[in-house]
């Protein structure tokens, strides 16, 4: 189940681009503990305090306050211009995020030894085994990039290289968690959407507002509470554990 959700998200949110500004879909994105918590209360019947909510609050306020008002420059270089279509997407993509990052919390706190390494190497098994099996029994997709690829040798050293790019990644991500815990993650993975989004506007000419500004402060800021929450929570955690 969440090889599925995990698989068909990220292709949704590609989709999501022809519709709406990249710094749009990344701001979207960094909404991720919304529906993380909606689904941990629905598969996993957590509870959470007033502040976060508080915090969520926060960081829907300032997504209203950044889609409200358009830039003009970044709405010309889309390729389907559908604001309704390209947040829907996204809406559906962060739904499909947050049943994984729940399953996978229940997947953990059923089987206690099952380690982050052991989570990764299967997801990434079933995600690409449910893209291969796309790709290559339900269109001609798979046929068309092994067509590509041979016709263009060149373009096999950038695939590798991407791969190779995406592997590494995710072998830090779960180095750092298990070296400096969860939340210096959050705090590079969060650092990392504000500035794309800074590349985005300054880079590939998405033009930001003074009112999409204000909102993307909003946002971090209920983002960096959110953050500090869980800090606190962590701290008082390791306190009772210690008496």
């Amino acid at each position: 189940k969440p090889a599925l959700t995990n698989t068909i998200g990220p292709a949704l949110g590609i989709l999501a681009l022809k519709n709406i500004p990249y710094s749009s879909q990344v701001l979207v994105k960094s909404c991720k503990l919304v529906p993380v918590m909606v689904m941990g209360t629905i598969f996993g019947k957590k509870r959470y305090s007033a502040k976060e909510y508080l915090c969520v609050a926060l960081i829907c306020v300032g997504l209203v306050v950044f889609s409200m008002k358009k830039s003009s420059a970044a709405n010309k270089k889309l390729m389907e211009p559908n604001l309704v279509l390209g947040y829907a997407l996204c809406a559906v993509n962060l739904a499909f995020d947050g049943f994984t990052n729940a399953y996978q919390d229940k997947i953990n706190s059923t089987y206690e030894s099952t380690t982050s390494l052991d989570m990764m190497c299967w997801m990434n098994f079933w995600t690409g085994s449910l893209l291969c099996g796309y790709m290559f029994g339900a269109s001609n997709v798979g046929a068309e990039l092994v067509s590509f690829l041979v016709s263009h040798p060149k373009s096999m050293l950038d695939v590798l290289a991407f791969c190779l790019c995406g592997a590494l990644g995710q072998l830090f991500i779960f180095l750092t968690i298990n070296k400096f815990g969860a939340l210096t993650l959050t705090l590079v993975t969060t650092t990392r959407k504000f500035f794309s989004i800074l590349i985005s506007s300054f880079v590939l000419g998405s033009t930001l507002v003074g009112q999409q500004w204000a909102g993307i402060g909003l946002l971090f800021a209920g983002l960096l509470w959110n953050m500090q929450i869980k800090s606190s929570k962590g701290g008082s955690k390791r306190a009772k554990k210690a008496k």
